[in-house]
């Protein structure tokens, strides 16, 4: 029984550090835009505070989604709902990805 519980505040725990993280992006006054990808260079951006917005607003609803998709942690024990959260994380993060290729990042980046 306990051991559902600590899963799923491990799960929420990140899901908040996501929506934590798009809090701070979105209220940002630094004129550096943030980046999505982990180590890599953000493209050249024209509008720093409305791409920071846009991309707080990705974090936060990514990690509202991740946590709602963790519920079925607080399940009974062998339960084969324990697949909505991992089939659920792959499928949430994969369409972020695709948000923010096909609908901040070329928005936002400068044209030629």
């Amino acid at each position: 029984m306990e051991g559902r519980f600590a899963a799923f505040i491990i799960w929420a725990s990140m899901g908040v550090l996501f929506i934590v993280m798009g809090i701070y992006d979105f209220h940002s006054k630094k004129e550096k835009p943030f980046g999505f990808w982990a180590n890599a260079e953000v493209a050249p951006i024209e509008d720093v505070k409305g791409y920071n917005r846009a991309l707080g607003i990705l974090w936060c609803v990514y990690g509202v989604l991740f946590t709602f998709i963790g519920l079925p942690l607080l399940g009974g024990q062998n339960s084969g709902l324990i697949m909505i959260p991992i089939l659920g994380a792959l499928l949430i993060s994969i369409a972020a990805m695709a948000v923010y290729v096909i609908g901040i990042e070329s928005k936002y980046r400068k044209k030629k």
